[in-house]
């Protein structure tokens, strides 16, 4: 019986590309045969939006799980593109004040998806751009991480911080088994010697891999949620929808 690879998508800066990233990288994970899951942990509910359900019109959501008061496969919905969804709703806002008190306050998501990791060959978790409890949650159910990081210099805002979060509340003690596989550049202009120059001093500050390809700046990521679907749905042949998919190669290749 095989078990899933529980992937979470972190960086505590907004708008580097976590959901986009989360939700093609899936996409692209199902175009290969791979059985996806996805979770939304963002209050936001970006992912759940982008994807073409309306979080006020659901039963259950991720915050009914993580308080134990829905069962995990109950919440998951099935996606035109093939993986499934584990949504978030507006009432995740609330959330962390009710874990807060609770002795397993950071297990509750790894908890919750014992009961799905059979059914599944991939989990990917969208975490919010906070280091608050749902982004820990997102970090101990997680075997490794993906940090999204926009090619500029205020990319470097949030790394630091994060990092200093995986080692020294996750890997140290929460979750030992925790990887960080790299960063991934987002939005991503291969003109500019500046952007080559924020990646590589990433990469040489913080001793992480630079994932490739690196995701290129593009209009198509923008329109595609309007659709409910990914870029690789809208803009199969489009070079974001390659470099995701060419990412998910490389992933599953190890």
């Amino acid at each position: 019986m095989s078990v899933a690879k529980v992937l979470a998508v972190a960086n505590q800066k907004g708008g580097v590309g976590k959901t986009t990233t989360v939700a093609c990288l899936g996409a692209a994970y199902a175009e290969l045969g791979e059985r996806v899951l996805l979770v939304d942990l963002d209050p936001q509910a970006c992912l759940t939006f982008s994807l073409g359900l309306e979080s006020r019109d659901l039963e259950s959501t991720a915050y009914q799980v993580l308080l134990g008061k829905a069962e995990p496969g109950a919440a998951v919905r099935g996606l035109a593109e093939g993986p499934d969804l584990l949504p978030a709703g507006i009432e995740l806002t609330g959330c962390e004040a009710v874990l807060a008190p609770m002795s397993d306050r950071e297990h509750r998501l790894g908890s919750a998806l014992e009961a799905l990791t059979a059914d599944y060959d991939q989990i990917l978790i969208d975490c919010p751009p906070a280091l608050g409890l749902l982004t820990l949650n997102g970090l101990v159910a997680a075997d490794s991480l993906l940090v999204p990081v926009q090619a500029e210099l205020l990319a470097f805002r949030g790394v630091d911080q994060l990092l200093d979060t995986v080692e020294y509340e996750v890997q140290n003690g929460l979750n030992p088994r925790l990887t960080v596989l790299g960063v991934l550049p987002t939005q991503y202009d291969p003109r500019t010697r500046h952007a080559k120059q924020v990646i590589a001093a990433i990469s040489d500050t913080y001793g992480l891999a630079v994932l490739e390809p690196a995701i290129p700046r593009s209009v198509r990521f923008a329109e595609a949620p309007s659709a409910g679907r990914t870029v690789l749905a809208t803009a199969r042949r489009s070079r974001g929808a390659e470099a995701y998919r060419e990412l998910a190669r490389r992933l599953l290749a190890g």
